[in-house]
């Protein structure tokens, strides 16, 4: 028998093994959906380090050796598995089992802790907090590791896990254990399975990721609120001076009006505008989802281009003065605003901030003062396509969806994959089941039964293309 038939004959049985597991699998996803591991509530401190010692005993039996390492917050899983020894690659699977509060609680159709199988429009739904985001994600691996285990006792790869539980309140303590636990973390890419498809029939690698600069802006004037008729008209506003510049944010056609803001960011390759043109993406159909019916940023650029390879600048928030029941004429000491940016490759997140201080200081008028503080900022991420990792995943997933995976790109963050980078020097696979109607962090989350099934098979596969 020659190799590739015994590779063969080895992921059928693997594919077999997880098929015929797929209840228990789901019932072991209950088991941790049940665990309400929020990690934003103090209340549920213990509900956290259970759900790290629910998913360290999981890979135990899938053969790791599995241990809960403490931080400085919520503990963290990090299990290892050395595979069949050799020149296997060292692959890094990365999740987090906390989830979102559930609230608001009315507003579920079943209990956002007692898990439910529910028929929808694609078969059965699963509904739960943390369905998709992310254990129900973190289960398509973990299965896959265990179907690779029971079939051939062993996997064909060496694996490493890291398990998180702080990532929906912004993994404050990662990083530093990432670069504590540098040596032990090595590999030669990270696995995520934290991100999307395009629909459910048609599978996705995530290839980019916006970046992110989020700032509070705060114009001060007067040195105490004023009474409107008595100083109005003569003393500074600070409200009617910070919308004034505000609104001078974007130009007639939609682009970002501050100096430099577009200085670094390169054209779309043509070959993904192709790709992402073939997939008709509906602009129309996605804004009346959301109650809207136009399209807004720039101007003569695609919906794709717009949401995931063009730089945005958002308010996010704003306030000042008296804003309770009934009147007062006031005129505020001081006004703020919350302003983010998403980023695209290259851009450099100082740089922007640089560039936005300027804008407001040209724009202050006399006696203003501006103070801009920083709350976040991170790079953009752009996945290289020609490598083996990104080649064995497009494989794996085109041999189970039957079509190739979209390279996609994604108007949102994943922090991590920044981390990732910057502490380990590692690349990120970004391979996620996820559905845009999956209500993440909304009431009645939900994992569709057949992502959760091909995510599965889709990992199992890419463990045999790369061992």
């Amino acid at each position: 028998m020659s190799v590739a038939t015994s590779s063969k004959s080895a992921l059928d049985a693997v594919l077999a093994t997880a098929d015929a597991g797929l209840e228990a699998t789901r019932e072991r996803l209950f088991a941790l959906l049940s665990i309400p591991s929020v990690s934003t509530d103090p209340a549920h401190e213990a509900d956290c380090r259970r759900a790290a010692e629910w998913v360290a005993a999981d890979l135990r039996e899938c053969g790791f050796s599995a241990t809960v390492r403490e931080t400085r917050g919520k503990p963290l899983v990090l299990a290892q598995h050395p595979g069949p020894g050799g020149k296997a690659p060292h692959l890094l699977y990365y999740g987090h089992y906390d989830v979102q509060p559930p609230d608001p609680i009315s507003l579920w159709k079943s209990p956002p802790f007692s898990p439910a199988l529910v028929e929808g429009p694609n078969g059965p739904r699963i509904v739960a907090r943390g369905a998709v985001d992310d254990k129900g994600q973190v289960m398509t691996f973990l299965a896959a590791f265990r179907a690779w285990h029971q079939a051939t006792g062993s996997l064909p790869v060496r694996a490493t896990v890291l398990i998180e539980g702080e990532e929906e309140i912004g993994s404050p303590n990662l990083e530093p254990f990432l670069v504590a636990e540098r040596a032990e973390l090595a590999s030669d890419v990270a696995v995520i399975t934290d991100t999307g498809m395009w629909n459910i029939d048609t599978p996705a690698l995530t290839t980019r990721l916006r970046g992110m600069v989020y700032t509070e802006i705060t114009l001060k004037g007067p040195d105490r609120d004023l009474h409107s008729g008595i100083f109005g008209g003569s003393a500074l506003n600070p409200i009617n001076a910070l919308t004034r510049i505000l609104g001078h944010l974007h130009d007639a056609e939609g682009r970002v009006a501050i100096p430099g803001f577009y200085d670094d960011v390169k054209p779309l390759d043509p070959a993904i505008a192709a790709q992402w043109q073939s997939l008709g993406f509906d602009e129309s159909a996605f804004l009346r989802a959301i109650g809207l019916a136009h399209p807004s940023g720039e101007h003569h650029r695609s919906g794709l281009e717009r949401l995931w390879a063009r730089p945005t600048a958002d308010l996010n928030g704003i306030w000042g003065g008296y804003t309770g029941h009934g009147s007062k004429t006031v005129i505020a000491s001081e006004a703020s605003a919350k302003l983010s940016f998403r980023l695209v490759p290259d851009q450099d997140p100082q740089k922007i901030v640089a560039c936005l201080k300027r804008f407001l200081a040209a724009r202050a008028p006399a006696d203003a003062h501006i103070e801009v503080k920083e709350f976040a900022g991170a790079r953009a991420i752009e996945v290289p396509l020609d490598t083996p990792f990104v080649r064995a995943a497009s494989k794996a997933l085109a041999d189970e969806y039957g079509r190739a995976p979209v390279m996609m790109g994604c108007g949102g963050s994943v922090p991590v994959v920044e981390s990732l980078s910057r502490a380990l020097g590692i690349s990120s696979l970004l391979m996620g089941f996820a559905l845009e109607d999956d209500q993440v962090h909304s009431p009645n989350e939900k994992f569709e039964q057949r992502c959760l099934e091909r995510g599965i098979r889709s990992h199992a596969r890419l463990l045999g293309a790369l061992g």
